[in-house]
């Protein structure tokens, strides 16, 4: 069955939030999309879960692949899709009941949009609200874009514009989405939903939590190929400030 939205959720070693995340996703108020389940090499149960909503629900797919990373378990989840629109969640974030129902409404309008995306409440380890999400603050600009990554979440795309800027680049491993939105703001009109339809978690486990300081250089490189591409790098390049922040905590 083919379905006109494709949702993917690239999952590793995300037992303890993934069941929450796949739910956030079923409990849509627009029920026609297909949501793929891609397991890039879990040591933990997080096989078995997926599994069960698959059971469960004909829309849930699950495919099994090698520990390869963020950026080549996405491209190939997305490869493996079939929607008109495609879009991702986080294994351990959550998706408002309306977010797929919203997103794909301005798309259905507005053919001219390829990219449509939401502000975001960020949440800790619990669920608890912690407040807005500080990318939210910023006003879409495709200029601003080279130095804020206010494009964060959730993201709905048309999949036409992600085959022409020619899908995920691997090789941005942990900024890959930021390097595709740029790529994307380049050919098409981006549009944002100027309310919270994405919990955004905090945790000691998270992606950005562990490798910031390689999210840092790699966003340097995706910025100074943005420059290249759209004819600016000999009037501009990037300026990259690194600063710590120390602090003592208890000793487990």
């Amino acid at each position: 069955m083919t379905l006109p939205i494709s949702i993917v959720m690239t999952v590793y070693n995300r037992e303890r939030y993934l069941s929450k995340a796949i739910e956030s996703v079923l409990r849509q108020t627009r029920g026609d999309f297909e949501l793929l389940i891609w397991d890039d090499g879990s040591t933990d149960h997080s096989v078995e879960i997926a599994h069960s909503y698959a059971a469960k629900d004909q829309r849930v797919r699950v495919l099994l692949g090698e520990h390869l990373g963020q950026g080549c378990a996405l491209k190939a989840a997305l490869a493996a899709t079939t929607g008109a629109y495609i879009g991702q969640v986080d294994s351990d974030d959550l998706i408002a009941p309306t977010a797929v129902e919203e997103t794909a409404a301005v798309l259905d309008t507005y053919p001219e949009v390829g990219l449509v995306y939401t502000d975001y409440t960020v949440i800790d380890e619990e669920g608890r609200i912690k407040g807005e999400g500080k990318r939210c603050q910023i006003p879409y600009s495709k200029d601003r874009l080279l130095v804020d990554f206010m494009i964060f979440h959730f993201r709905l795309i048309r999949r036409t514009v992600y085959d022409l800027v020619g899908g995920i680049d691997e090789s941005f491993e942990s900024v890959e989405d930021y390097d595709l939105c740029l790529r994307l703001s380049e050919v098409t009109l981006v549009k944002q939903i100027k309310h919270p339809l994405y919990y955004y978690r905090t945790h000691s486990n998270s992606l950005s939590h562990h490798k910031q300081i390689e999210q840092i250089l790699l966003a340097q490189k995706a910025i100074s190929s943005a420059l290249s591409r759209r004819q600016l790098s000999d009037r501009f390049e990037v300026n990259v400030q690194l600063t710590g922040k120390f602090s003592l905590q208890q000793k487990k």
